[in-house]
């Protein structure tokens, strides 16, 4: 496969893409901030199969992280990802700087809303204004037929489509299923900052949320909870923020499971950090076999 074209500014970038819509050809878009792996590369492929030319952004956005340490230490394997993007048969990488991206006297930025108040919002203070406003910039430069986000960021492909409605930004915004390892850990980036021993205590999560979508077959919605939080709680590397069971379009917790054991109506979904590692997941609590 030939190398993707990198471009390391908006103009660049953005001309790019001008050329390939006056050509006829619609773009798939996958913005990531890089570390790429067999989810992002699902994610690809799943583009691929909706688009005729793919690109992917690889930007570590400063905006959408609350402590300086955790942007410090994010995996930034540019040649890597550059190298898998080309496997994938990506057509162009967008990997601009952080300067490119806010530029000094940038001061307009997007909030995402009152869907970023619960789970992820309530525990990470301005993270998804930060998330709304990079993709409204990266819409902007690309102006993409299409985005594909990964459903392990639930809260996010939701306040993602919001933002879309909204602001009626022309994309399509398309949810692809979370990749996992044999295990069950959901695929991320920040794995690789996993040693073994952290990485073998991380097989709590998928295995709390495992336990609540068994205690919800025939029980509530505590009894969900507290089956998920006994997993958690008989690891004590693993330290959660929370579990909560909510709604998948409003996002909010719901108080009873009456009427709600259907696939698509009640989702789960959990965060914690397993030594300085923060990993979240999500299911369906009551997903088809």
């Amino acid at each position: 496969m030939p190398t993707p074209i990198v471009f390391s500014t908006p103009d660049e970038q953005r001309s790019w893409a001008d050329d390939v819509r006056r050509q006829g050809s619609t773009i798939g878009f996958v913005p990531t901030m890089g570390a790429l792996h067999r989810g992002h590369i699902a994610l690809i492929d799943h583009a691929h199969s909706l688009a005729d030319v793919v690109v992917v952004s690889v930007f570590v956005n400063p905006r959408q992280f609350n402590q300086r340490a955790d942007f410090d230490a994010y995996p930034r394997p540019i040649d890597d990802d550059v190298q898998q993007c080309a496997a994938a048969g990506v057509a162009a990488v967008f990997a601009p700087t952080g300067a490119a991206m806010y530029p000094q006297g940038f001061e307009t930025t997007v909030t995402a809303g009152p869907l970023a108040s619960t789970m992820e919002g309530a525990h990470r203070d301005g993270h998804f204004d930060g998330v709304v406003t990079v993709l409204t910039k990266l819409f902007s430069i690309l102006r993409p037929d299409l985005a594909v986000f990964g459903e392990k960021d639930f809260q996010q492909l939701a306040i993602v489509r919001r933002l879309v409605t909204d602001l009626d930004l022309d994309v399509e915004i398309v949810g692809a299923p979370t990749v996992r390892e044999p295990d069950g850990l959901a695929l991320s980036s920040r794995n690789r900052r996993l040693d073994a021993t952290a990485r073998a205590a991380a097989r709590a999560v998928p295995r709390a949320l495992d336990a609540a979508i068994a205690a919800a077959r025939d029980g509530s919605v505590d009894d969900a909870l507290r089956a998920a939080c006994d997993v958690f709680d008989a690891a004590p590397q693993v330290h959660p923020d929370y579990v909560e069971i909510f709604d998948p379009n409003t996002l909010r917790p719901v108080p009873t499971l009456e009427g709600r054991r259907v696939p698509g109506t009640t989702r789960i979904a959990t965060a914690a950090h397993v030594g300085d590692v923060r990993l979240i997941d999500n299911r369906d609590l009551f997903e088809r076999a």
